[in-house]
């Protein structure tokens, strides 16, 4: 297999310069719209179509997805001025506490799960929502957790400080 294929859990943690992500975070996000898609199609619901009107669902969805690449979009930046690696299957060679990030620690999954929800608003697609929720918990699990063990390895005490100052999420 491919090096840049391997999200799986490094064999050694302790001596591994790498999250051990479950997978790319992109890659969950169109799992959850593919997942929401199909079941739309065999169980489908409406309840997004009956209880918001269509020009209610395009406003909102089309804000939320805005919204959440615009946040996603600055926290890569971010990260690229920080000459840090983004994708969170690399090793990272900086903590980055400025900008977004001094507000919340994830802008990049909360950005993709705010898009990820705006899409499924616009499209009426009630799984694409549930779906959401489910990507939601497998990020925090499978990417977020496992980062946090990563950096607080890697960086020590002025990564602990910056969990101890700085929301997960931002609210929370």
């Amino acid at each position: 297999m491919p090096r840049w294929l391997n999200f799986s859990a490094p064999d050694d943690p302790a001596t591994a310069d790498v999250a051990g992500v479950i997978a790319p975070p992109p890659a969950l996000l169109l799992i959850a719209v593919l997942l929401g898609l199909v079941l739309d199609w065999l169980l489908p619901a409406y309840m997004l179509s009956v209880l918001l009107s269509w020009g209610t669902r395009i406003l909102l969805g089309v804000e939320l997805m805005v919204a959440g690449v615009a946040l996603a979009s600055f926290a890569e930046r971010a990260f690229r001025g920080a000459g840090t690696e983004v994708r969170p299957w690399r090793p990272s060679s900086a903590v980055v506490t400025t900008g977004v990030f001094a507000y919340m620690r994830n802008p990049m999954y909360v950005g993709g799960i705010v898009a990820l929800l705006g899409l499924a608003i616009l499209l009426a697609s009630d799984w694409m929502v549930v779906m959401t929720v489910v990507t939601a918990v497998v990020l925090h699990f499978g990417v977020v957790k496992r980062e946090e063990r990563y950096l607080t390895a890697k960086f020590g005490e002025p990564y602990v400080r910056y969990l101890r100052t700085v929301p997960r999420y931002g609210l929370i």
